[in-house]
């Protein structure tokens, strides 16, 4: 039985780091990168727990497991990624004076239990989980990670903008 929480061990915290390091484009086939989606940024164990002990990641278990993740990321966190600066340049010139957001960091899911409303079940217990003074869910998708693209936009994210940075095309979006 699937159970969402938010990550409180650093068990959980290995876990998410096992299934990010499984989605890097690194490791998959180009096929499967273009039919599954990927992830763009690799934490450390030391950050990601930082980021946790900020504002907890939320995760959904099944039998003990870690099959999903969606990673929280506060604003003070915007210069440790150097992938993800050019991001919160972005926020930060959309919404100068804005501090009530929480970045979605990266949300990940498991192969095996992909379509099976995870995703969906992820963001919902995401805004359930984080403080209220966070109003907003923002975060980016590469353009060429349409699976993302389109999951994000079911579950009810807005773009912000589109950009570039270096040689990827972003899509900012906002829940």
């Amino acid at each position: 039985m699937l159970s969402y929480k938010q990550a409180d061990s650093d068990l959980e915290l290995r876990q998410i780091l096992n299934l990010q390091q499984a989605n890097l484009p690194r490791n998959l086939a180009a096929e499967e990168i273009k039919r599954e989606g990927f992830v763009t940024a690799e934490h450390s164990f030391k950050l990601l727990k930082s980021m946790n002990e900020a504002c907890k990641h939320t995760i959904v278990k099944d039998k003990g497991v870690v099959v999903g993740y969606a990673l929280s990321m506060h604003p003070s966190f915007s210069n440790t990624i150097a992938v993800l600066k050019p991001m919160f340049d972005e926020i930060n010139n959309l919404l100068p004076q804005s501090k009530n957001y929480i970045v979605m960091g990266q949300i990940c899911i498991a192969k095996t239990y992909r379509g099976k409303g995870i995703f969906r079940g992820l963001y919902e217990s995401m805004k359930k989980f984080i403080p209220n003074n966070f109003t907003k869910i923002i975060t980016e998708v590469d353009a060429k990670n349409i699976r993302s693209l389109n999951a994000h936009k079911a579950v009810g994210f807005i773009e912000l903008k589109r950009y570039w940075a270096g040689d990827k095309e972003w899509y900012l979006v906002v829940l």
